[in-house]
């Protein structure tokens, strides 16, 4: 068992306390305050402090986060995610010039269009549930155009995705299953819509993969089932999350909501804040390649490795006034998108997507608050509110 150095005793089921989810910052601080490395909640542990999250990131030959990192229940890596070096650089090469930020670029017109056309939907009413309305489809159809799958998908899609990364179930056994079963329906929805595209090739991913060579030789199923897995969790989940994890934060926070709207040129900075600040994505997973040690904490190989971005964002030793939010922040070295080689793919299309959002509904609707009444509780893990209720005008007067 991995033991921490002069540790504070720490329960892992903290992880799964709604409070520390809803105000994470205190936990983080908490996690930093145990040791170098805290339990984790199915054995392993987890590392929390920025110097030694940023090694982990940085050296894959040590962390590693190939499919004994996270099992989801599917039959094959998640590409380029689950893929370490060396023969992660070829797919990268191939993925990365699709969301550079040049490519980004030329679609932003039509995310504006999109986000316009949900903002008309809901505001003449006053009012809106956020995720249904406005996370959730947002990303989402940005996803499926890219995709080249039909809206009419979205809600299947939706629940796929649940089914992966928020899974039911009472016991481990349970909820393991429910991801294998799940798997096996989008690996069956994918499969037909490759035999669909190399009848007839469209405008989208699929047909490109199809197309793609890795290394001077044709992509094989399992490859572009294995991209598209990582694709339809990254892009129905995460842009969701920091949109409502965003939007919460503003909607509780009035001064921060009018700078946006007093200044708009705040918003690319705003975004990072945020980003940093609410970590949407607490965490990712990894496996020990090698025997190792984090802090002089001793890490056996094999042993699995919880990297929390969270409290990496918030570490006060390594960012300056880091428990505050400065939404002018610059430099902002915040790790939301993870880092080294297995940084966030679509980085970019997330950042592009959320200043686009930010932008457009601030101008429409330059007020807001959450409803009377209601309260936030978010998911641990992956932070997606249950609901997010919003009214638009002045808030009440206490």
């Amino acid at each position: 068992m991995t033991e921490t150095v002069d540790a504070k005793p720490f329960d892992p089921n903290e992880f799964l306390d709604p409070a520390n989810s809803t105000n994470p910052q205190p936990f983080w601080k908490r996690l930093r305050e145990v040791g170098p490395v805290v339990p984790g909640l199915f054995g392993g542990v987890h590392v929390v402090r920025r110097e030694d999250v940023e090694y982990a990131l940085q050296n894959p030959n040590v962390f590693s986060s190939a499919m004994e990192a996270v099992d989801l229940g599917q039959k094959r890596p998640l590409i380029p995610l689950q893929v370490d070096p060396p023969e992660h650089v070829k797919y990268r090469r191939l993925l990365d010039p699709i969301f550079a930020p040049r490519e980004m670029a030329k679609i932003e017109g039509d995310v504006t269009i999109l986000v316009n056309d949900l903002i008309d939907k809901f505001i003449d009413r006053g009012r809106c549930e956020f995720g249904a309305e406005f996370a959730i489809p947002l990303p989402s159809a940005v996803f499926l155009k890219m995709m080249g799958m039909p809206m009419s998908d979205l809600d299947m899609f939706q629940g796929m995705k649940d089914g992966i990364v928020r899974p039911q179930g009472e016991t481990i056994e349970d909820v393991q299953a429910n991801q294998r079963d799940t798997a096996a329906r989008i690996d069956s929805y994918f499969e037909s819509a490759l035999k669909e595209r190399e009848k007839k090739r469209t405008d989208d991913l699929l047909s490109r993969f199809l197309d793609a060579e890795v290394g001077g030789e044709k992509l094989s199923e399992d490859e572009i089932l294995g991209m598209c897995f990582l694709l339809l969790l990254a892009g129905l989940d995460t842009v969701t999350d920091t949109l409502e994890c965003d939007y919460a934060y503003l909607a509780t926070h009035n001064d921060a909501r009018q700078a946006i709207v007093d200044n708009p040129e705040l918003i690319p900075s705003a975004v990072e804040e945020l980003l940093r600040w609410e970590t949407p994505v607490t965490g990712l997973g990894r496996v020990a390649a090698v025997d190792t040690e984090i802090g002089g904490c001793p890490i056996s190989k094999g042993t699995k490795v919880g990297i929390s971005l969270g409290a990496a964002n918030t570490d006060e030793e390594a960012i300056a006034g880091s428990d505050t939010v400065d939404l002018a922040r610059n430099p902002n070295r915040h790790l939301a998108f993870g880092g080294g080689v297995h940084r966030c793919l679509g980085s970019h299309l997330a950042r592009m997507e959320l200043r686009v959002a930010l932008r457009e509904w601030h101008r429409r609707i330059p007020e807001y608050h959450l409803e009377p009444g209601a309260s936030l509780a978010f998911t641990p893990g992956l932070r997606q509110l249950e609901q997010l209720p919003l009214v638009f005008g002045p808030a009440p007067k206490k």
